[in-house]
């Protein structure tokens, strides 16, 4: 269910928002194969009225379900922000949507969501393994001589006659 904030009602005072949305609700899923949106996301928002706009400021919290890009171990990350802030403009070029008088605060907390996602997750900094089971795969036939990691890529390219 969407965030929607009543304008009419901010003009009498500021309304406090707490409660859960799933990865479905804000349309997370499928941007990251190495990453799963099962739990909810957690959400306590305060917005008020202000002059040409609405404030909202607050926290949220979500669980991650990823898969490390080097290892591929799966594991947990949290994502929070303690101290979140969002102006939508009332008025002007860039003046939020009113629909029935109210206004939808899922989208900008959707996009600072997607805007805080790990790029690349890690099991841990500075993972650079790979699976045991990858490991094994790999072959004599296939593994590097020491002769060969001794040559220079530069002395190869020195060879060429440009």
């Amino acid at each position: 269910m969407p965030i929607l904030c009543n304008v009419r009602q901010l003009q009498k005072k500021a309304l406090v928002f707490k409660g859960e949305l799933s990865g479905q609700e804000l349309d997370l899923e499928g941007f990251d194969d190495c990453i799963k949106l099962r739990l909810p996301i957690k959400y306590d928002l305060e917005v008020q009225l202000m002059e040409g706009g609405i404030l909202a400021q607050g926290q949220w919290q979500a669980v991650l379900d990823c898969e490390c890009v080097h290892c591929l171990k799966s594991f947990q990350k949290v994502l929070a922000q303690s101290d979140w802030s969002c102006f939508l403009m009332l008025e002007g070029e860039e003046q939020v949507t009113v629909v029935n008088d109210c206004v939808d605060l899922t989208q900008p907390l959707r996009e600072d969501i997607l805007l805080a996602y790990p790029q690349q997750p890690l099991c841990e900094p500075g993972c650079d393994r790979l699976p045991e089971k990858a490991g094994a795969r790999i072959t004599e036939s296939s593994q590097v001589q020491p002769s060969e990691m001794n040559s220079s890529v530069w002395a190869e390219l020195n060879k060429l006659k440009l």
